[in-house]
């Protein structure tokens, strides 16, 4: 491959992980908040310091590394055609989603991505993993298996999976806390660099390295169940 041919190549895959990772892609993402909701509820998050903590500590310890190594398991699945190993790393990310609100965030955005990747993105790989998981597909199993079937690097789809969940969540905190759009930007900003650290050290990690350190955002995924005026569905 060319200098010319291995430019055009990351090219493409940045333009690929920019529309498939916009607000605008159809997989309803504004409808989440992964457990943020019930944390401005009990003042855990209550300003831009502590929004940018619990952020930095669930993508540092609990959904974003264990996304990250799903995503690019899948990836590597999907890249050496084994839609077994694929079905089952999928089966095991939707069963460690701990909460039954947190299982539909994923399921249904994963679900909701992979329905408009193989519409308007499709070709014989990706047509031959979407056979493979016609049924709920966990949101980072499906973009990893996406990426991998456009040639997309693992990493780099990982990190700007990432950077995507953080700009959403801050987004939601936004609507939920005392906070700027400004104050926003200055989280994702901070964020963004831990993303890319995430993605980098979990590219040798197995799914049997999946671990989660965040019982305090789940038992309030848990509690958000029931919590009585809502904006998200989690």
């Amino acid at each position: 491959m060319t200098v010319k041919d291995l430019s055009r190549s990351r090219g493409t895959a940045v333009t690929t992980l920019l529309a498939w990772l916009s607000p605008a892609f159809p997989v309803g993402g504004y409808a989440y908040s992964h457990g943020l909701e019930q944390a401005v509820e009990d003042g855990d998050v209550k300003d831009e310091a502590s929004l940018e903590a619990w952020l930095a500590d669930a993508m540092a310890l609990g959904f974003g590394r264990n996304d990250a190594i799903l995503l690019q398991a899948a990836h590597r699945a999907a890249a050496a055609c084994d839609v077994a190993s694929l079905a089952a790393i999928n089966e095991l990310a939707l069963a460690f989603a701990p909460t039954k609100e947190l299982h539909l965030e994923t399921s249904q955005q994963g679900r909701s991505f992979l329905d408009a990747a193989l519409a308007a993105w499709s070709n014989e790989r990706l047509t031959e993993i979407g056979e493979a998981l016609d049924g709920p597909v966990a949101y980072p199993v499906a973009v990893g298996a996406a990426a991998a079937a456009h040639g997309v690097p693992a990493a780099e789809a990982a990190a700007a999976f990432l950077v995507a969940i953080a700009q959403a969540l801050v987004s939601a905190g936004v609507r939920l806390a005392p906070i700027g759009q400004t104050s926003g930007a200055r989280i994702v900003g901070r964020i963004a660099p831990l993303a890319r650290e995430i993605a980098e050290e979990t590219a040798s990690l197995a799914v049997d390295d999946l671990a989660n350190a965040t019982f305090r955002l789940d038992l309030g995924s848990a509690r958000h169940e029931t919590q009585y005026t809502r904006l998200f569905r989690s």
